[in-house]
């Protein structure tokens, strides 16, 4: 696996390089977040550590152009902010996980290798997806509905994604959680029917009364009436 790690503290830096190499993985570093983007985008990494605080580009920033781009590649921010608000922002900019400094680097690892698993996973989607007037492409991330985009966030698509991918079967709670959460921001059941909530709001013709996005009582969710298509 090909891991980018993009950290200004160089003694970070190179203990996080180190111990990553140490699992065998392949490091490749940048100490800015000019030098991290570019290196991204011409390294092709199959994972990226990212340090939020940044010279030249900060981590937000430098993860909303890789998802406005259409790149997939898992992100895992490294921060010493750790308050809610933060982990929400890093999380809506397209990040897939967040850990706050100071961090045990078994804990970097294992989180390194869930994102790695969760992304394996989310490889075998469709490119896209169509229901009733709204159609996903899920390679670029971009949702329209009678042909005007509507705007998601990262969470909000990474459920979306998971119906798809599953449509027409029930998709637990624990799934959405597993798969779309992780150990990001200690996520209860009730985060997801939110999420779901929302997601009618913006694509159900009537959010009180879904036609696509269904209920299953007491196992979770489903999605009907889909017609997916393939690269």
């Amino acid at each position: 696996m090909r891991v980018l790690l993009i950290e200004d503290e160089t003694p970070l830096r190179v203990a996080v390089r180190d111990a990553l190499a140490d699992e065998g993985w392949r490091v490749i570093t940048a100490a800015d977040g000019q030098e991290g983007f570019d290196k991204a985008l011409t390294e092709k990494p199959d994972l990226i550590v990212l340090d939020i605080m940044l010279p030249k580009l900060d981590g937000y920033a430098l993860c909303r152009e890789l998802r406005r781009l259409g790149h997939r590649v898992p992100v895992l921010m490294l921060t010493a902010r750790g308050l809610v608000e933060d982990r929400v922002h890093g999380l809506d900019a397209g990040a897939d996980d967040y850990l706050v400094k100071p961090f045990s680097l078994a804990e970097l690892k294992a989180r390194i290798r869930a994102l790695r698993r969760r992304s394996q996973h989310e490889e075998e989607q469709p490119a896209g997806a169509s229901f009733g007037d709204v159609q996903v492409d899920l390679v670029r991330r971009n949702v329209t509905r009678r042909g005007r985009e509507v705007p998601l966030t990262a969470k909000e698509f990474g459920v979306l994604a998971l119906l798809i991918q599953h449509a027409g079967q029930a998709v637990s709670r624990e799934q959405f959680l597993d798969l779309v959460w992780g150990h990001t921001a200690f996520p209860t059941t009730r985060t997801v029917d939110n999420h779901i909530g929302r997601l009618r709001n913006k694509l159900e013709p009537d959010p009180a009364a879904p036609r696509y996005i269904l209920t299953l009582p007491k196992t979770g969710y489903r999605l009907d009436s889909v017609i997916t298509s393939v690269t």
